[in-house]
């Protein structure tokens, strides 16, 4: 349903309602994604019928300008804006492949440029101290096997809530495949230490789970852990552990990624451990790398330094 509870039957709501089951059923995208487009395309088509506009086949590239300058008008960031503009895109790519238009309105419009904002980390140091520090409270061997597993693996948040647990009842295994966005499987290591704090959770969660539940991790009902229970107990973790950061799933994978290029500078190794498309996406992090290639380079290049050796006087 579109945003404000509106029920219309008309050919926009159609159109939105067979691309939320195309996501749902063929794509299988997930609920983020889903809700995403579920609200954010219920805005265009909104702004299209104060326009008078009721059919897929009237709306134009000017009806998509004009709806993002409204929306930029009102204050909305170069980053919502682009986001509003890519499900558009995505909405009547579905309906241009079901031949309900001629052409996509959006495919032509620009998105509005910004500063592209550096993800944040934490140093490898304070997160290093924090899982040296021992599990504390009820579910503190929990809450430490999901950071251990979320920076060793680099896991988005859906990716480590859809977890089960492993068959057979042995060890953790050293690798998992995940199923990320666009339902695209990839493998990913674990480490040793992340291995051992999910053994010690491996062990524990007969103690919480229900009887048949799969899920690897649960919460105090014995049922699998909710998204937002999951940022709930980083975010206890982090202050039980004495972290000086505020800690969600995202910022776990932020650093996974940044610490891992500076010390193997394998753009395309990180690419593929994080489970992006293009490696586009994955080049934000050599920007927190600049300090690595700057020693690169003085060490590399033979007019970036003067020698040991050489005395002093102007050069």
């Amino acid at each position: 349903m579109p945003p404000g509870g509106l029920i219309d039957d008309d050919a926009l709501t159609a159109l939105l309602d067979a691309y939320l089951q195309h996501l749902q059923i063929e794509r299988q995208s997930p609920l983020t994604t889903y809700s995403a487009v579920q609200r954010e395309c219920g805005f265009f088509f909104s702004y299209c019928r104060e326009c008078g506009i009721n059919a897929p086949r009237a709306v134009d590239v000017h009806t998509v300008r004009a709806f993002l300058a409204k929306c930029h008008r009102k204050g909305l960031q170069p980053a919502t804006l682009r986001r509003y503009l890519s499900c558009i895109r995505g909405v009547f790519r579905y309906a241009l492949k079901t031949a309900q238009i001629e052409h996509n309105p959006a495919a032509n419009v620009r998105g509005p440029k910004g500063k592209r904002t550096l993800p944040k980390v934490i140093t490898a140091v304070d997160l290093n101290q924090a899982l040296d520090q021992p599990a504390a409270g009820e579910f503190g061997c929990r809450n430490r096997a999901m950071v251990e597993l979320f920076y060793s693996a680099g896991l988005r948040l859906a990716e480590l809530h859809g977890l089960d647990v492993p068959p057979g009842g042995g060890p953790f295994p050293d690798e998992l495949r995940i199923t990320g966005k666009g339902n695209k499987q990839r493998i990913v290591p674990v480490g040793s230490k992340a291995r051992a704090a999910l053994d010690a959770w491996l062990h524990e969660r007969p103690r919480f789970a229900e009887l048949g539940e799969p899920a690897l991790f649960v919460g105090p009902r014995g049922r699998r852990l909710g998204r937002t229970q999951i940022g709930g107990a980083l975010n206890v973790w982090a202050q039980q552990s004495g972290l000086p950061a505020h800690l969600h799933p995202h910022k776990l994978r932020h650093s996974f990624a940044t610490h891992l290029l500076e010390s193997s500078g394998d753009l395309r190794a990180v690419q593929e451990l994080l489970g992006h498309a293009s490696l586009s996406t994955t080049q934000i992090y050599t920007q927190l790398d600049w300090q690595r290639l700057t020693q690169v380079y003085d060490s590399a290049h033979p007019r970036a330094h003067r020698k040991a050796s050489e005395g002093g006087g102007s050069p």
